[in-house]
């Protein structure tokens, strides 16, 4: 086999590999002029099959540079299948004095992912809900383009 050949064969082995499924979960859901209301609360829906698996959860935010603060306060409201509703808040760091935004800059839009759960969780099968709530004092928040959620399986 030829050198050419061989590379040729590297490279389709590596891009077949490339193109497997990950069992992830994202949404965002989008906020009309930029602005993220309290009462608007953003629902989110997705279904677990594998028992065997933990999992991280992210809070997934895009806003511009111009918004006000370097953290955000949240409700994250869930359901697991088979438990009661149950509700959880969060204070999000953004930004500090020495990185300054956490996330990744196109222009002047910010992207973030940030993991909200200290360990891996433990998901059954079955469908999980979740809605979540800025309570910032500023309302409607500003310079908010979109939020929502990632679940990402974790690799043992």
């Amino acid at each position: 086999m030829s050198l050419r050949t061989y590379t040729v064969v590297v490279l389709l082995i590596m891009l077949l590999h490339a193109c497997t499924t990950l069992d992830v979960y994202e949404k965002t859901a989008p906020l009309p002029r930029h602005e993220w209301q309290s009462s608007n609360s953003l629902p989110f829906t997705f279904d677990i099959q594998d028992s065997t698996g933990y999992y991280n959860f992210y809070f997934v935010i895009r806003h511009t540079e111009s918004y006000h603060y370097n953290n955000i306060w949240i409700n994250l409201n869930f359901a697991f299948p088979n438990q009661k509703p149950r509700t959880q808040r969060f204070n999000i760091e953004l930004a500090n004095a020495n990185n300054g935004w956490l996330g990744t800059a196109m222009d002047d839009i910010i992207e973030q992912r940030l993991l909200i759960n200290k360990q891996p969780l433990h998901l059954q099968p079955g469908t999980y809900r979740f809605t979540i709530q800025q309570i910032m004092r500023e309302d409607p928040l500003q310079n908010v383009l979109n939020a929502g959620l990632r679940v990402e399986k974790v690799v043992r």
